[in-house]
């Protein structure tokens, strides 16, 4: 591979913000979207996956000399013409996260797009939900996979996964699984037995 701080056009001793600046402005020039039926599509893909590798490379890097991973769990200032999802960046920001929840349940089945995903999944974090707030990240990358905000989170979460022995669990409000159950029966189970009883007959 080239260079990779010579495909975003930023030197090595750039700070991590300027290269997520020069990876965004890139990505907005280049996004595929924008060359939909026209001639330049393919090659707007190929310069796309080009400067994706290049932006990856620099992250694993620093990574790598213990600096920054670009970025973790809160959002930055939206871009998008959606006056709502500004209002939910803000709470989730001023950590007004039951708001931000009413305000995302609100919003229609049709209408959650990527950015609704992404925003879910930082209140499922928020929520210590990790899990969950995994799969609104993956749902948030796969429907706009360009998105640089987007996947710095979901890499960040599967990083901290990895650190915690290879994956998250969660315990939420909304009740328990059936995994859940049958363990406490079993648990509660063995207790009966070594104390003289029998909770689950097997004959």
């Amino acid at each position: 591979m080239n260079d990779p701080y010579r495909i975003l056009g930023v030197s090595r001793e750039a700070s991590d913000e300027e290269i997520k600046r020069a990876y965004r402005e890139l990505a907005k020039k280049y996004h595929p979207d924008k060359y939909k039926n026209s001639d330049l599509a393919e090659l707007a893909n190929e310069k796309m996956k080009e400067i994706n590798a290049a932006y990856d490379q620099i992250q694993r890097e620093r990574e790598a000399r213990g600096g920054s991973a670009f970025g973790g769990f809160g959002t930055g200032e939206y871009t998008g013409t959606s006056e709502l999802y500004a209002r939910i960046r803000r709470c989730i920001n001023t950590d007004n996260i039951a708001e931000a929840d009413r305000l995302l349940t609100g919003v229609p089945l049709s209408g959650r797009d990527a950015e609704w995903n992404f925003l879910r999944g930082c209140v499922e974090v928020r929520l210590r939900h990790y899990v969950d707030a995994q799969r609104y990240f993956d749902l948030a990358c796969a429907m706009d996979p360009y998105n640089i905000e987007y996947r710095d989170a979901r890499d960040r979460l599967r990083q901290q996964a990895n650190g915690y022995g290879g994956g998250y669990t969660t315990t939420t409000a909304r009740g328990c699984s059936g995994c859940e159950v049958c363990t406490g029966l079993m648990c509660s189970d063995c207790c009966c037995e070594c104390m003289g009883g029998d909770l689950i007959r097997c004959c």
